[in-house]
C-alpha cells in the first residue's frame, strides 16, 4: 500500500453525506447491507448489480470511500449514479457499437439510445440475482440468454458472478464469468467505481502510457502524456481534463484525501492489466477503473498487452478479484 503524506490541510469529513434512502420502505427492502465492525457496504441487487455505497459510520454520520449513490439514482434505476457497478462483457465504448469478429459483424445498435457507441456492456442495465448471503458477504448472479428480437443485444449466452466481501474494514470483489454459448465469444470486464473528490485529492498509480482519446472518447494511439508522471507522483483531478485508458498499470492506485487525513488503495488480479481514469474538467466525479480491456478493445490494433480483452471458448470461465484497502489517520 502507498503511504502518502496526509498532512491536514482542512477538517476531516467532506464526506459525511447522509443516506436518506437507507430509511426509504420502498428501496430499503430491496438492499443487501454488508458490515464488518464500523465498515458498510450497501449493495443494490436490482440496479446492475451495483455498489450503493462503501463507508465507515461515525459519530458524525457515514465516512464515504466511495461516492454514494444519490436519491434519483434509486428513483431512476440509473446504476452511473451508483457508488460502483460492474462491467461485463466488455468495459467503456464500443466504436458505433459494432465490430467484426469471427467472420461476422456483431451489432449492438439500438440497445441503447442514450449513446451514440455502446457503453460497458449490458450485465449493468438488469437485476442480478442475490445467492448465498453473510453479514460480511454476498454472492451475486447474472446470466444473459441473447434475444434475437431485441435491437443490438449481445449476440452471446454467459454467466456472470460477483462475490462481494468486507474483510476488517477492507472491501474484496471477485468477478467471474463463463462463456455459455457453443462458440466464441469475445470478452472483457471490470468495474466502475466513483470516488470522493476535492480540492486535495490526489491520485497515485505506475503506468506505462495513456490512450489518447478523439472527441468520442474512442482510443486514437498509445503513447506518452503529462498525467502518466503526474500519476507516479500524485495526480489532482484538476490537472487534466481525462476520460482516458491508461495501459499496463502495477495493478496497485491510491485515491488519497490528505485534507481528510485518509487514503484508499486498490489492487487487482491479473488481467485487470489497464486502468481508466474519469476526471472531467470542473466537475465534482472522480472514476479509477480497473478493467481488463481499454474502450474498443474489439475494434482496436495494437499488441494484445496494449489492447487487452480476450477471446472465451465455449464452457471458459475467467476469474480474478479486485480489493480496496482504506487507512485514515
Amino acid at each position: 500500500m502507498r503511504d502518502v503524506s496526509l498532512n491536514p490541510v482542512r477538517p476531516f469529513g467532506h464526506e459525511l453525506t447522509e443516506l436518506t434512502w437507507l430509511d426509504d420502505p420502498a428501496i430499503a427492502p430491496t438492499l443487501v447491507m454488508l458490515t464488518s465492525g464500523a465498515t458498510r457496504v450497501v449493495v443494490a441487487p436490482e440496479i446492475g448489480g451495483a455498489l450503493a455505497a462503501y463507508y465507515e459510520s461515525t459519530p458524525a454520520g457515514p465516512l464515504h470511500w466511495l461516492r454514494p449513490a444519490t436519491q434519483g439514482a434509486f428513483d431512476e434505476r440509473d446504476p452511473l449514479r451508483m457508488a460502483s457497478f460492474p462491467l461485463f462483457p466488455y468495459c467503456n465504448r464500443i466504436r458505433d457499437a459494432r465490430f467484426q469478429f469471427d467472420g461476422g459483424m456483431v451489432d449492438l445498435n439500438g440497445n441503447d439510445v442514450r449513446f451514440a457507441h455502446a457503453l460497458h456492456g449490458n450485465a449493468w442495465r438488469s437485476p442480478w440475482q442475490v445467492g448465498t448471503r453473510t453479514e460480511r458477504s454476498v454472492e451475486l448472479h447474472f446470466e444473459h440468454e441473447p434475444d434475437s428480437q431485441r435491437p443490438g443485444d449481445w449476440p452471446f449466452r454467459y454467466r456472470a458472478r460477483q462475490r462481494i466481501e468486507l474483510i476488517g474494514g477492507a472491501l474484496r470483489i471477485a468477478m467471474s464469468a463463463q462463456n455459455l454459448s457453443e462458440r466464441p465469444m469475445p470478452f472483457g470486464m471490470g468495474h466502475h467505481p466513483y470516488y470522493p473528490r476535492t480540492a486535495q485529492t490526489r491520485v497515485f498509480a505506475n503506468v506505462q502510457g495513456m490512450w489518447h482519446a478523439d472527441a468520442d472518447v474512442l482510443p486514437t494511439h498509445l503513447g506518452p502524456h503529462p498525467a502518466v508522471e503526474a500519476l507516479r507522483h500524485g495526480m489532482s483531478p484538476d490537472a487534466f481534463a481525462l476520460d482516458n485508458n491508461f495501459a499496463n498499470w502495477s495493478r496497485e492506485a491510491t485515491i488519497a484525501w490528505p485534507d481528510e487525513h485518509r487514503q484508499l488503495t486498490m489492487t487487482a488480479d491479473a488481467p485487470f492489466d489497464h486502468m481508466v481514469v474519469f476526471a472531467p474538467a470542473n466537475d465534482t466525479q472522480l472514476c479509477v477503473e480497473p478493467v481488463t480491456n481499454t474502450t474498443d478493445c474489439f475494434n482496436a490494433v495494437g499488441m494484445r498487452e496494449q489492447v487487452g480483452g480476450c477471446v472465451l471458448q465455449p464452457g471458459e470461465e475467467i476469474a480474478a478479484a479486485l480489493n480496496w484497502a482504506p487507512r485514515s489517520g
